[in-house]
């Protein structure tokens, strides 16, 4: 695998990416389509969306990707029996854009927006090479160029690092830390000829980083080798919270503490100890003998809002609090995941935020 190019590494010099909490341009979604993510449970999966659109656009645009052109209007229909308000769909652009898959947040555009003086756009896309969390499941090759695509349509700029990242694997504060696992990251199947060091490279080069933490496995049922995004979040700058699991007998709690004792002794870029708050785990979720990657963490972050998965059990209401109070001045909507976690992602894993451009 070639060096990182010197021409990236200088024309993104002075680009960093933002927190998720900062300011958004829109939200980007792929309607559901593939059946095979939600064996045999597909039917609820739809209407599951529709509140997730619905919610998302009554805070910011929502930009939804269609597969198949002769069902634009049937989605605007579904999305508008959910909002029961048009201002929201006045804020919503359906299309047609033909994909494999619904997981957006690990094959869509991750952008970069200018800090400084430096010449260029305000703001860079970087499209990551997509293999399927390790090529697991079938093809891939729409979702691949998806970046591509969307710039065509919304006429953004992008760079290709050349090697595979998802944006479920990563997670800045927007001020130049990022945490990540070793169970990603690291694994064979993604980026084999790269060590540690040459991944933080490429961390840093694209995306700003300064200061790369490393947490170690993920939860239970999660396929994508261990995502960040059902682990830890930043709630802002200084503040991270992580999910925990409280019986000693559940197979995530070991994972959960390790990750836990781990955090409590990171720094953030400037060298000082992060503040840790925690969301419990919901009640395992088992579907078909399969132990399902259920997580309060798997929370998305809009404009004035927080969407964040329910699992129709008690946790519910501490994770909700819990949110509404780190995020004061959002309104937190819960949207039923029980059914959408059987395809082993929730609301984050199918959104992806188009940071607004610097200015």
């Amino acid at each position: 695998m070639p060096p990182i190019s010197n021409d990236h590494r200088r024309r993104l010099a002075g680009y960093r990416m933002p927190a998720e909490w900062d300011p958004h341009l829109a939200t980007y979604i792929v309607w559901p389509h593939n059946l095979d993510t939600w064996p045999g449970n597909f039917d609820p999966i739809p209407g599951i969306f529709a509140r997730m659109a619905a919610a998302i656009a009554s805070f910011e645009p929502l930009r939804v990707l269609v597969k198949h052109a002769d069902h634009l209007d049937p989605v605007r229909a579904m999305i508008a029996e959910a909002a029961h308000d048009e201002a929201t769909m006045a804020r919503i652009d359906i299309f047609h854009l033909d994909t494999n898959d619904s997981w957006i947040r690990d094959h869509g555009p991750i952008f970069v927006n200018r800090i400084d003086d430096a010449d260029g756009p305000g703001q860079i896309a970087l499209d990551w090479k997509f293999n399927s969390w390790g090529e697991k499941y079938g093809a891939f090759d729409l979702d691949d160029v998806v970046p591509q695509k969307l710039a065509s349509r919304y006429a953004f700029e992008v760079i290709e690092p050349g090697i595979v990242l998802e944006g479920g694997s990563i997670e800045p504060n927007g001020a130049g830390t990022l945490m990540t696992t070793e169970s990603c990251l690291l694994n064979k199947n993604r980026n084999p000829h790269l060590t540690r060091a040459e991944i933080e490279d490429y961390l840093k080069s694209y995306l700003g980083i300064t200061n790369v933490l490393w947490l170690g496995d993920g939860i239970a049922g999660d396929d994508t080798d261990g995502h960040i995004d059902d682990l830890a979040r930043f709630v802002s700058r200084d503040t991270v919270v992580t999910v925990v699991e409280d019986d000693p007998a559940d197979v995530n709690y070991g994972v959960l503490q390790d990750n836990l004792k781990r955090l409590r002794e990171m720094r953030d870029e400037q060298g000082r100890p992060l503040k840790i708050e925690t969301l419990p785990m919901p009640r395992p979720l088992v579907y078909d003998g399969t132990r399902l990657p259920a997580s309060y963490a798997n929370f998305y972050i809009a404009n004035g809002g927080i969407v964040m998965p329910t699992f129709d059990c008690p946790a519910d209401t501490a994770a909700s609090s819990t949110l509404a109070r780190l995020f004061p001045g959002r309104r937190v909507i819960g949207i039923p995941a029980t059914e959408l976690v059987w395809g082993l992602g929730a609301i984050h894993c199918l959104t992806q935020q188009h940071p607004a451009p610097p200015g």
